[in-house]
């Protein structure tokens, strides 16, 4: 049994219960309707702040010339990009940044916005599951996922498999929406979650469904310190977070020793 599986081999989708084999199916539905207009709606959604926290999730990652890199559930290519100017593209000429997703829309759109930057060759473009991940054992560096970890049917099995592909002594990051901390934000993001979000998705993306589905799908996910055990449970060594806007995301570390 997972945290997301039970006995009878059933998982949430948001707030609905689905056999576990649909979960990829439905989010892959998802995320194929809104894959136009998702990068727009993150700076909608968050008034601009993802960007921060994205800001502060290559912070933490400080990113080096020489290391290979490894973005999960990154298909629009935003954190890939955020590492690229990071080491800049000549390095990343030299050993490109790893996108995989698990669907093929979202990379169109990353690839199309690579080729608008004229970055032909500073990264690889990967459809693959997380639980699943097409690399070879102890590949690279770091790993990254961004907003993608709640989505998996099986997190426990993602985790493990990221430990899988990176080397010893690699590094961990996931940049995730959380569990509310501060006094009295609970809520007010209750509100704007269910009542805002999907009235944006609706308006701007036109899917309110999709939007729903994403507030749903926070509400699901492990808490902080859960996913701190998870992490350990998976081998991850020296697990810890650190809460963003008052526990709205957090960023969870790990090393694999």
């Amino acid at each position: 049994m997972t945290e997301d599986s039970d006995l009878s081999g059933q998982t949430h989708f948001g707030f609905r219960t689905v056999n576990a084999g649909e979960k990829a199916g439905l989010v892959r539905g998802v995320f194929d309707a809104v894959a136009p207009k998702y990068d727009l709606m993150n700076d909608l959604m968050s008034g601009g702040v993802h960007r921060l926290w994205k800001r502060a999730l290559i912070e933490v990652l400080a990113p080096r010339a020489g290391e290979a890199f490894l973005d999960v559930a990154g298909g629009t290519g935003d954190i890939a990009f955020r590492i690229i100017d990071a080491v800049g593209p000549e390095q990343a000429r030299t050993k490109p940044v790893t996108v995989c997703d698990i669907n093929a829309e979202m990379l169109a759109v990353g690839r199309n916005r690579a080729v608008d930057k004229g970055w032909l060759t500073e990264l690889t473009w990967n459809c693959g599951d997380a639980q699943e991940l097409p690399f070879p054992d102890m590949s690279f560096d770091a790993y990254t996922i961004a907003f993608g970890l709640r989505n998996v049917t099986d997190i426990p099995k993602a985790l493990r498999e990221a430990r899988r592909v990176l080397k010893p002594g690699g590094r961990f990051f996931c940049l995730e929406f959380s569990q509310v901390t501060a006094p009295g934000l609970d809520k007010i993001y209750d509100a704007y979650s269910f009542s805002v979000l999907p009235w944006l998705g609706g308006a701007i993306a036109g899917n309110r469904e999709a939007y729903s589905y994403l507030a749903e799908s926070i509400r699901k996910f492990p808490s902080q310190k859960a996913l701190v055990g998870l992490m350990t449970e998976a081998g991850f060594r020296q697990a810890k977070f650190r809460n963003l806007t008052g526990g709205i995301a957090a960023i969870h570390s790990g090393w694999r020793i």
